[in-house]
């Protein structure tokens, strides 16, 4: 597979319209050895996707050297536009992506072992703790797992079942506890914390500093990351003079977590072509979680109590977690 620039036709009735995860758009040429389609991946990244000829899956027996001449178009076609020198930059470009993109494609599965929770690492913004505003439950994982010490745990809906309380029926049910799941080392986990922390005490984040106070009156330890996007669709022309900017959505969020038990995620979100009017940063979540410290904190006091919350942008019938994503580790 491999990105390039050409021609493209309309798929024909005997083409398909999938292979594999790759949804076809176009029809980008053909050659001996087979077809090559414009295909989108899941992620909605660009690929060509290579159809090989029934005769060659039949007889694999087939000579290098034949095999080179019957893919001279296929080949000529993935390639040509390397070989046109004027526009050197417009390359450069081209390829300093594709290489991004397949260095990201192989960090992909190291990150996924550690507790990455998204399928894809997106080149742009997601080697950060930020928010991509349309996953916050994933963001809330992924802090989740660095509060337990590297530990992923199982998200609870439901706490406890009680049936026919003050009577000789009384019946609780209750799920079985959980071992978690090892993504991260306990060290990593730690030191993501501490500096997590410095974000909210000297960082981005420090208008929700000294929100939460113990029994005592003492701050509670908060960590974070913040993120701010306003994203576009934008074109260039030669020398990067701006032609045209389409607004997409304009996104702020706030991951977190207060003292060693509670952590979550707060994102704000608007789609075009609203967007496109307002200009709120982070700062909007921000101010939210300090508004929302007052009602939370007795229920953080609570050391001995274990209550988790989901994380599910449905309402809540709980006050405590209503409006926002809110939740904490078992």
């Amino acid at each position: 597979m491999t990105s390039l620039g050409a021609t493209v036709d309309d798929l024909d009735d005997d083409d398909p319209r999938t292979i594999g995860p790759y949804a076809l758009a176009r029809r980008l040429g053909a050659g001996g050895m087979g077809r090559v389609y414009l295909g989108r991946s899941e992620g909605g990244r660009l690929v060509a996707v290579k159809v090989i000829r029934s005769e060659f899956a039949r007889n694999p027996q087939r000579s290098w050297d034949e095999l080179l001449t019957r893919s001279l178009r296929a080949r000529h076609v993935a390639s040509e536009w390397l070989f046109k020198t004027r526009n050197h930059r417009a390359q450069d470009v081209r390829l300093r992506i594709r290489i991004e993109r397949d260095a990201f494609a192989r960090m992909t599965p190291y990150w996924r072992a550690l507790g990455f929770p998204f399928r894809e690492l997106v080149p742009s913004y997601a080697t950060a703790i930020g928010s991509s505003a349309d996953r916050p439950l994933a963001l809330a994982e992924l802090m989740g797992i660095i509060v337990n010490d590297g530990q992923r745990r199982p998200t609870l809906d439901i706490r406890r079942l009680g049936f026919g309380m003050g009577t000789p029926y009384h019946t609780v049910f209750e799920p079985a506890p959980g071992a978690g799941e090892r993504v991260m080392r306990a060290s990593i986990a730690r030191i993501l914390r501490a500096v997590l922390a410095e974000v909210v005490a000297r960082g981005t984040a420090r208008r929700v500093d000294h929100a939460f106070l113990n029994g005592d009156g003492v701050p509670i330890r908060i960590g974070g990351k913040t993120g701010t996007g306003d994203n576009r669709i934008e074109t260039f022309a030669r020398g990067g003079r701006l032609l045209s900017s389409h607004v997409v959505s304009r996104t702020a969020g706030f991951v977190f977590y207060v003292g060693d038990r509670w952590f979550g995620v707060i994102t704000a979100s608007v789609s075009a072509p609203q967007a496109q009017d307002y200009s709120f940063t982070s700062s909007l979540p921000l101010a939210v979680l300090k508004l929302l410290a007052p009602t939370l904190n007795p229920a953080i006091r609570r050391e001995k109590e274990v209550a988790c919350y989901s994380t599910s942008p449905k309402r809540s019938e709980t006050p405590r977690a209503a409006h926002w994503n809110f939740m904490c580790p078992n």
